[in-house]
């Protein structure tokens, strides 16, 4: 095999690595790409798998929010794809399975819209309180009714936060400064934020809250965790607002614990099924009730967050194809290495089965090469192996590394 050009600046040329983004991505992302002379193109809707499947298979980086889906069929069709970018907190619009065992890391952005879900839901229970919906719909209708009944200041009140993760907390901070009492259910030990105040079981939290608000994942443990039994839990004439995953709240035991009057009101931002399209219609048994907020979807949607993550995901994205460091993926083991000067980066992504680190170094003594640096980080399905070594060998050592038989897949970096 030929010697590599060592005077070339990368393996495959920048302006040749194809990125796609979907769903209107925040132009801060666009500019990242376009620095590192990535050929970018984007389209402001999602697309159908159909259409997916006939568009990716010669897109190294795709980007998406949380209206496009990336299926093991999609996957199935990338046969260049290097990794996917969720632009948005969620990542359960895409296989990760399948992404993992096509050697296909997944990055999103967990911390960047925090702050706007935290304020929204802050805004929402002073709505709640205020039954504000309720009045301005009256007023676009034409009638005045200047009521105090059922209305009522926040402050001393008590909000039950469910989920104590990084927007939870912040829930937690805002409340409190406004002068409300926070309590928290958590599965995993939370260190409280102020004067927040943990509960033992999430039964305790209803009892006592006047608000309760959802900040939980969509695993298959949340999925319809708040339903009928939980809803008589609540405190009689408390509210319940969800800006996590629509899968989580039973939207029928609401409706009905919503018509007898037991839950005073409610803001639902995320439902069981939305639509694809901001054209598409959209039903749901909460239109039309009393003291009831529904928004869609739009907790994270302000442009402050927006632009935090496209550089958050976009960052991230161009420092896997750049350097191969997955730090922050969610479906791959994290390594995080700089690459060391004059050397060439091989990245393998295999199966987690033993003896591969000890058939790859034989490949490398085999070939003559000299490791510079070599980090390995596995789980229990795939290893990722990052390793830094002589240039004048390094496409040999790639091919041959590429061969074996727990390969996945292998790229080199020069």
């Amino acid at each position: 095999m030929s010697t590599p050009n060592v005077a070339a600046l990368t393996s495959f040329p920048k302006d040749r690595i194809k990125v796609l983004l979907l769903e209107n991505i925040h132009p801060s992302a666009h500019e990242i790409f376009r620095s590192e002379t990535f050929h970018l193109e984007t389209l402001p809707g999602s697309l159908s798998e159909d259409e997916l499947v006939a568009r990716i298979e010669d897109v190294h980086v795709i980007g998406i929010r949380s209206k496009t889906k990336i299926t093991d069929r999609v996957l199935a069709s990338a046969r260049r794809l290097l990794t996917v970018g969720c632009f948005c907190i969620g990542t359960n619009q895409v296989d990760l399975a399948s992404a993992k065992r096509q050697g296909i890391p997944v990055f999103n952005a967990p911390f960047s819209n925090t702050r706007s879900v935290a304020e929204l839901v802050v805004a929402e229970v002073v709505m709640l309180s205020r039954s504000l919906s309720d009045r301005i719909q009256e007023m676009h209708q034409g009638q005045w009714r200047k009521v105090a009944t059922g209305s009522f200041e926040i402050r001393g009140k008590t909000l039950g936060i469910v989920g104590y993760g990084h927007i939870g907390r912040q829930v937690g901070v805002l409340a409190e400064a406004v002068g409300m009492r926070v309590l928290f259910f958590d599965i995993a030990a939370r260190l409280p934020m102020g004067n927040n105040q943990p509960t033992r079981t999430l039964d305790e939290l209803l009892a006592q809250s006047d608000f309760v608000t959802l900040h939980v994942p969509e695993t298959p443990q949340t999925r319809g965790m708040f339903g009928e039994h939980e809803v008589s839990a609540m405190r009689a004439g408390s509210c319940l607002l969800n800006a996590s995953r629509g899968t989580v709240v039973d939207i029928a035991a609401l409706s009905a614990g919503l018509k007898s009057k037991h839950v005073a009101g409610a803001a639902i931002d995320v439902f069981p099924e939305e639509p694809e399209k901001n054209s598409d219609g959209f039903m749901t048994p909460l239109r039309g009730l009393s003291n009831v907020i529904i928004t869609p979807h739009i907790g994270g949607s302000t442009a402050e967050a927006q632009e935090a993550i496209g550089r958050e995901v976009g960052n991230a994205l161009t420092h896997f194809v750049n350097a191969g460091v997955t730090t922050g993926s969610v479906n791959f083991p994290h390594v995080d290495a700089a690459p060391t000067p004059n050397k060439h980066r091989i990245l393998n992504v295999h199966k987690n089965v033993p003896g591969v680190l000890r058939d790859i170094n034989r490949i490398v003594t085999d070939k003559g090469a000299n490791i510079a640096g070599q980090i390995l980080a596995t789980d229990p399905e795939i290893g990722y192996l990052v390793m830094d070594l002589d240039q004048n060998v390094s496409d040999q050592v790639k091919d041959a590394v590429a061969a074996l038989d727990f390969n996945i897949k292998t790229r080199i970096l020069y």
